[in-house]
């Protein structure tokens, strides 16, 4: 269990950088290809599907793209679509999933007397290593979802449900409210920071690194020198 002895300022963000990272969930999204449970006849098909998706969303646009052109685009049947998709919007969500777990196994693991925004900062360091070879991929996702209002919605959504697993390991953990919603709450608002700097093709920077610098300007924002006597009130 978390214990805040270590005085008001114990656990900033400013020590992150001495500590390990995690390392890459073995589920990463770039990984899956044959699916043992579709049997021998469709190797891949989730990776052929999402190739034909992507580009036919880059072509046509996302409203304009059905199901049909996508399984046909990819050499299979709608039904099997529907074997690996709920629906065509779930093409470019379905790696949430994989993120999901890593976030809340890296914050769970974490050792017992780290500071809540130490967990959640190294997992978040994890979850851009999971991400990192997957940049131009991401880059056109991202473009994708930025033209449609119910994508943006959705990926809104998702971002609130990582927030919310987060919440829920950290009060696992002994921290209580508010301060394990507020830990994982910024924790979010930084991927995204750093997840929309990585995008931009004029930066060179690896997204682990982004997302620990994102986190050194916020808690520069927010920590107080506790040595400082406070101001006098006037």
């Amino acid at each position: 269990m978390y214990r805040p002895d270590r005085g008001p300022c114990a656990g900033s963000v400013a020590d992150l950088d001495k500590r390990p990272v995690s390392a890459p969930h073995p589920m990463a999204a770039a990984d899956i290809g044959y699916d043992p449970g579709m049997g021998r006849w469709t190797p891949n098909a989730r990776g052929r599907l999402e190739q034909a998706a992507m580009e036919l969303y880059g072509e046509r646009g996302f409203e304009q793209t059905t199901v049909s052109e996508i399984a046909e685009r990819a050499g299979l049947t709608e039904r099997t679509f529907f074997r690996h998709f709920a629906d065509k919007r779930e093409v470019l969500f379905w790696g949430a999933g994989a993120l999901h777990e890593l976030l809340v196994s890296a914050v769970a693991s974490a050792p017992d007397s780290a500071a809540p925004i130490d967990a959640v900062a190294t997992a978040l360091e994890a979850a851009g290593a999971l991400l990192q070879e997957r940049r131009d991929h991401s880059r056109q996702r991202q473009a994708i979802i930025a033209a449609n209002a119910e994508l943006r919605e959705r990926e809104l959504i998702k971002l609130a449900s990582l927030a919310s697993a987060i919440a829920d390991t950290l009060r696992r953990r002994g921290v209580t409210e508010p301060a394990a919603s507020l830990t994982a709450e910024a924790g979010i608002a930084v991927f995204r920071i750093a997840f929309g700097r990585w995008l931009d093709e004029t930066n060179e920077r690896d997204l682990p690194d982004l997302v620990r610098s994102s986190l050194e300007e916020l808690r520069a924002l927010v920590t107080v020198d506790c040595r400082a006597p406070a101001a006098p009130r006037v």
